[in-house]
């Protein structure tokens, strides 16, 4: 059956105390939102509709950066849940199939949990879980194996409160179906609000059935405040080093280690302690990662090491049993098989052929003020120590630089390029700049006392 995929995303967040909307606060390096469209693609919907409200521009703008066949619909007013599906209903049309309503706070719901509201049988089902803490949830009333109603705990008697079945509030309907029951939903509750929770008393009413599917409480996690976000990035954290140690990557000290929502890791990889990845990182097999260093952007391939100290920021490209070491940045730079870059040094837009040796303190010039400029160093080059590249430039196959040079033309394969002043010695010329000072010195002492 085909699925669509209804995400509300329109709430303020006011709880986070912040300007931009909430489902745009980053978890594990990508927006909320974009965990919950992460978390649906696993259904492969036909159609997947973001409802926006608060920030709508800045929000339709992340939905379609990662979906770009996203449907964006601004709820203008918030007046409830059932109110934003009623907003996106426009986007169903002729559309036949299964349709589940997530949020764009709740970042943890597994495939498994949703192929399984995907494939429900009932008219309506709603995802709940049994609550350590019930608090203020809402209660799912069940009876006789099937789901009578929803409960919000505001309007709960004392005897719903202490039911622990709790009500995610995400919900699987026919399309068709969903259509009719939210336009029929009123606003006659405690908050005023259009409930989406109702459409099962009103499936009910109907003769429809309802039903229930339930998951651990973990995975209906919502992101409502700072603490809630913190907690969030702990999870995530907590679970992705599990999955990556269980995958054969070595991490020495794991709780130091944080990755991105998208990061590959292959078998046998080592990983040292205070290692942050950003979005964007794969590291092939056989790699080491060694202490302090940030990722983003980058592919690593088998048998490469990096760091310690290192950064490798989007567009880098590390070949097979490339070196990488302290203090080095790469930046949109491809490293060919063998390369070694010890130590204190940034490449920015270049291209290194294999086996070639980068000096300490070499810097690719890439960047006038305007414009970004290309650096090309062929393969079995030899960069020395503290060598200026000034890009656009070109270092041929075998060449080399001399240390202290400051290259500003293209070097032929197999030359050495030296620029630099001659150097000249002044006989005895240190020793009496020396007793200058010193009675210098000496005059300005005796003038003070």
């Amino acid at each position: 059956m085909s699925t669509a995929l209804i995400i509300l995303a329109a709430g303020l967040g006011t709880r986070m105390n912040s300007d931009q909307p909430k489902v745009l606060h980053r978890l594990a390096g990508a927006p909320l939102l974009v965990h919950a469209m992460t978390a649906g693609a696993v259904l492969e919907p036909e159609r997947v509709i973001v409802v926006a409200g608060h920030g709508a521009e800045t929000v339709a703008k992340v939905a379609r950066e990662h979906d770009e066949n996203a449907r964006i619909v601004v709820q203008e007013e918030q007046l409830g849940t059932a109110h934003a599906v009623r907003c996106a209903l426009p986007e169903l049309d002729g559309f036949k199939g299964r349709v589940i309503v997530l949020y764009g706070d709740t970042p943890f719901i597994r495939p498994e949990t949703l192929e399984g509201l995907a494939a429900a049988e009932a008219a309506v089902t709603v995802l709940g879980f049994t609550a350590g803490d019930p608090a203020r949830y809402g209660r799912l009333i069940v009876n006789g194996g099937a789901l009578d109603r929803i409960v919000e705990f505001k309007d709960a008697t004392d005897e719903e409160r202490a039911i622990t079945l709790c009500n995610s509030g995400v919900i699987s309907a026919d399309a068709g179906l969903l259509a009719e029951l939210v336009s029929a939903v009123g606003n006659d509750n405690a908050s005023g609000e259009y409930y989406l929770t109702d459409i099962v008393a009103a499936a009910r009413a109907r003769g429809l059935s309802a039903a229930v599917v339930t998951c651990p409480e973990a995975e209906t996690m919502g992101v409502n405040t700072r603490a809630d976000l913190a907690q969030a990035e702990a999870v995530f954290q907590a679970r992705a080093r599990a999955e990556a140690m269980e995958n054969g990557v070595t991490l020495t000290a794991p709780e130091t280690v944080f990755f991105a929502y998208d990061t590959v890791i292959g078998r046998d990889t080592v990983i040292g302690p205070n290692v942050v990845f950003g979005p964007g990182t794969t590291v092939e097999s056989g790699a080491r990662i060694e202490a302090f260093c940030h990722l983003e952007g980058c592919h690593i391939s088998r048998g490469a090491s990096v760091g310690p100290f290192a950064r490798l920021r989007p567009g880098a490209e590390l070949a097979e049993d490339v070196h990488v070491g302290n203090f080095v940045e790469i930046k949109n730079a491809i490293l060919d098989e063998g390369v070694k870059v010890g130590h204190l040094t940034y490449l920015g837009d270049a291209h290194v052929g294999e086996h070639t040796n980068i000096g300490a303190g070499t810097v690719t010039c890439n960047y006038d003020g305007v414009m970004k400029h290309h650096t090309e160093i062929g393969a079995n080059a030899f960069i020395g120590s503290d060598t200026m590249l000034v890009a656009p430039v070109t270092v041929g196959d075998g060449a080399m630089t001399a240390s202290g040079s400051v290259i500003t033309r293209n070097v032929a394969p197999g030359a050495l390029a030296i620029e630099r002043s001659r150097q000249e010695h002044i006989e005895g010329f240190a020793s009496r700049f020396r007793e200058k000072l010193r009675a210098e010195k000496a005059r300005k002492t005796k003038e003070v006392q």
